[in-house]
């Protein structure tokens, strides 16, 4: 089965490839400028790029491991009935984060603007209806901002090919701007490429490389591990042991997805639209199917109750729900995602997913308590123990998942420009890391073994305690019969036997 799995990643890669022959990094196909105060915007792309040192071999910048931005083809575009007139510079303003401060001003410390205004014009500081730059102080040569500008009856205006050396690593931000209002329908056309001395992956993202790697490493060792036990116990296994080797499964494919993607990505500068629907896809099956499991496992389905009973159809629209909202949060956070950079819709769309959450971890505990009640009323010493050692450890990753939700909370409300981006990497690989952990918990908990089977629900009427509570309402009781009723009869059974010898 892994060697089958792993199979259908290597096709899917490939398949994938062929389709990404001819890649870029950022695309821009009419994209139309926005209002943002009193200028016009598109923007262009925000990325972390290390620098490194050129290679003294003097080859050029696309083979040594130098760090660049490239704009290429990048053309305005503006409607026929727009160009009866010539027009002020269009910019294009590439600057690193730290040097956002030298784009805009203020007049007399009113209101930031990032065109010249009439006050500001009076003061000497610009010229009206450009945009308002000047060089940074601490990174000298930046920001770099180039330009072009329509003659009249120009349709179109084309920006010189160029590249931009990265010399200092940092979070480079590029905006395309203007400030003329009759140029509001105005397109632009192009690409640019950005590139890290190690490949096409965004600083951000680079070190998630090595560690998807990493992690399908950690995948193949626990699933080696749990195959083995699996084939030479087999006999014994239980439907939970199924399901956890169907989750381990959905994980080496997941964390392997991951890695082709990242790979490709590093590779074409493009993300694989394929390899990344099917490692979203896949991730997003394993957290239902896992939480779904903790959740049943909590209810004490298949160790202690035969089924579900009425809360079936309730667990199936959760999973279900979860999955969904879920599925739809990772694909528009990573789809065709090629900047450090995320918007307000990831935002919203995390909302429904950390409630479902929570929903979950209510429910386990609530079920969870439950089950270790009465499994300690009805002494079962092997299965208490084996609860107790499972809600310890789910305690133990719910206290660090909220400690962690905290951190990260901190962390991206205080990192408003994303200027600690080189540390940003470490959010998402604690949830896997964290994951696999518990994975790896539950694994060692039920461990194919020839004693599973002491784990599984018998039905020997010793554990009948989990059928409908109802049933006790409607169940009539028996007649209780006192000890002086049960003597009374014992004396009148005596006093026949009597009679009848004296007979």
């Amino acid at each position: 089965m892994p060697f089958l799995d792993s199979l259908t990643a290597v096709s899917l890669l490939l398949f994938v490839r062929v389709l990404t022959v001819h890649a870029s990094v950022h695309n821009y196909a009419g994209v139309k400028f926005a209002r943002k105060g009193n200028a016009y915007v598109v923007h262009g792309g925000s990325e972390g790029i290390y620098y490194s040192h050129p290679n003294l071999n003097g080859s050029d910048a696309s083979s040594n491991g130098d760090a660049y931005i490239k704009f290429e083809e990048i053309i305005f575009r503006r409607p026929q009935e727009a160009s009866n007139f010539s027009t002020g510079m269009i910019y294009a303003i590439l600057f690193e984060v730290d040097d956002r401060e030298t784009i805009g001003g203020s007049a007399y410390g009113g209101q930031r603007a990032i065109c010249c205004t009439a006050d500001l014009a009076k003061l000497g500081a610009c010229k009206e209806g450009e945009v308002i730059h000047r060089l940074s102080t601490s990174n000298p040569g930046w920001p770099e901002i180039f330009g072009v500008s329509f003659d009249v009856n120009d349709e179109t205006s084309t920006m010189q090919p160029r590249s931009v050396q990265i010399t200092r690593t940092g979070m480079y931000n590029l905006y395309f701007m203007h400030c003329e209002p009759r140029l509001a329908d105005m397109v632009l056309e192009g690409k640019t490429i950005w590139k890290n001395p190690n490949g096409y992956l965004p600083g951000r993202m680079a070190p998630l490389l090595n560690f998807y790697g990493f992690m399908s490493l950690a995948f193949l060792v626990l699933g080696i591990f749990w195959f083995s036990q699996y084939a030479r116990f087999w006999k014994e296994v239980l439907h939970l042991q199924n399901c956890i080797t169907l989750v381990i499964t959905l994980g080496m494919l997941e964390m392997a997805l991951w890695y082709f993607d990242y790979a490709e990505f590093n590779e074409s500068g493009v993300r694989p639209t394929g390899i990344t629907i099917w490692a979203v896809t896949f991730g997003t099956i394993k957290r239902t199917i896992s939480r779904l499991i903790i959740l049943t496992v909590s209810m004490g389905y298949g160790v202690v109750r035969p089924t579900l009973g009425g809360l079936t159809s309730k667990v199936v629209m959760l999973g279900g729900t979860f999955f969904l909202a879920s599925e739809v949060l990772e694909l528009v956070e990573h789809v065709g995602a090629v900047s450090d950079f995320s918007g307000k819709a990831i935002l919203f769309l995390s909302l429904p997913v950390a409630v479902l959450d929570a929903f979950f971890v209510l429910w386990i505990f609530t079920s969870l308590s439950s089950t270790l009640n009465k499994l300690q009323a009805k002494r079962m010493m092997a299965k208490l123990d084996i609860y107790r050692k499972f809600t310890n450890a789910l305690a133990v990753a719910v206290i660090v998942s909220v400690g962690w939700i905290c951190y990260e909370l901190y962390f991206k409300s205080t990192d408003i420009y994303n200027e600690q981006w080189q540390n940003a990497w470490i959010i998402p690989a604690f949830w896997h890391v964290l994951s696999f952990s518990l994975l790896c918990v539950i694994c060692a908990l039920w461990t194919p073994s020839q004693n599973s089977m002491r784990y599984a629900y018998s039905d020997d009427g010793s554990e009948e305690f989990d059928k409908d509570d109802t049933l006790t309402l409607i169940k009539p009781s028996p007649v209780p019969i006192s000890a002086k009723d049960v003597g009374d009869v014992r004396s009148e059974d005596d006093v026949d036997l009597e009679e009848d010898k004296t007979e």
